[in-house]
């Protein structure tokens, strides 16, 4: 292990850049601040920023120009050296990993992200960029959604009578779709009553439709689990959905969750990794 007092010359790691989807509903930035900070809790000298494809500011572009005008202003000797005690000259940008703040891949990982990234990696060569995957599947997103269970009321010892609606967002990506009714598949296998996926939009069936499904099969528990990050439209359909159709419990959205915020720090080391550092523009 590196002595203590040799940590301080070490170059930092790339720039973790979360990128957000975005909303007009304010809980949705404000959800993302709070998994952020829990994040840089986490790792204090990890730099996260965070950027966002719509409505919200600032946009991943305008992150992704301010870092590489950071390293310009340093080449151009702009910026002075570290406060007292800083110990040098402080390092610039050269490195970013974007990661998506998604949970599946769908076309804002497969379509929009990539296309932003080239675009900006075009132009701030001096900038290395690199994409991160999508955060699920992973047990650690399973740990979280029980966790939320377990605090909207749900009893651990009650999973044998409790059915569970595992409750996405939605897709029109089939892979997307596929991977949710997976991931209720393993789960249903921890020894829940019954796992069943829902979607709020794009898919059947609905939130509503799963728990009325449950309580017609004999379920004598129904929770529901939204599979979101932040609230927003579809998430707020969830509840909804949940609500309407009598569900005995209802979970919170995933939110700055510990298991959430210890799985980008896992994306983001998985994506700097040596076989993976490879630049969008390569």
């Amino acid at each position: 292990m590196r002595h203590p007092a040799l940590q301080d010359s070490e170059p930092p790691g790339p720039v973790l850049v979360v990128v957000a989807h975005g909303s007009r509903d304010p809980r949705h930035a404000a959800t993302v601040t709070a998994l952020t900070e829990r994040v840089r809790s986490l790792r204090p000298g990890l730099r996260v920023e965070t950027g966002f494809l719509d409505f919200n500011a600032p946009s991943v572009p305008q992150v992704l120009e301010r870092l590489a005008g950071e390293q310009e202003r340093l080449a151009g000797g702009q910026v002075g050296r570290r406060g007292a005690g800083g110990g040098g000259r402080r390092e610039g940008v050269r490195e970013v990993v974007a990661l998506p703040l998604l949970l599946t891949r769908a076309f804002h990982a497969k379509s929009d992200i990539p296309s932003v990234l080239r675009e900006a990696s075009a132009r701030l060569p001096q900038l290395a960029l690199r994409q991160a995957d999508v955060l699920g599947p992973s047990p650690l997103l399973t740990a979280a959604l029980e966790q939320r269970l377990y605090e909207a009321g749900v009893r651990p010892g009650h999973r044998g009578s409790t059915g569970v609606v595992l409750a996405s967002a939605g897709s029109s990506d089939p892979e997307a779709i596929a991977v949710i009714a997976e991931i209720a598949r393993e789960w249903r296998r921890t020894g829940w009553c019954a796992v069943r996926p829902a979607f709020a939009s794009a898919s059947l069936p609905r939130t509503e439709d799963a728990v009325r499904q449950l309580r017609a099969e004999g379920v004598r528990h129904v929770a529901v689990a939204p599979y979101v990050i932040a609230p927003g439209f579809l998430p707020d359909r969830i509840v909804r959905g949940a609500r309407d159709a009598g569900a005995d419990f209802l979970a919170d959205v995933l939110g700055s969750a510990p298991e959430l915020a210890r799985l980008l720090l896992r994306r983001y080391d998985e994506a700097r990794a040596p076989h993976r550092l490879t630049a969008l523009s390569a």
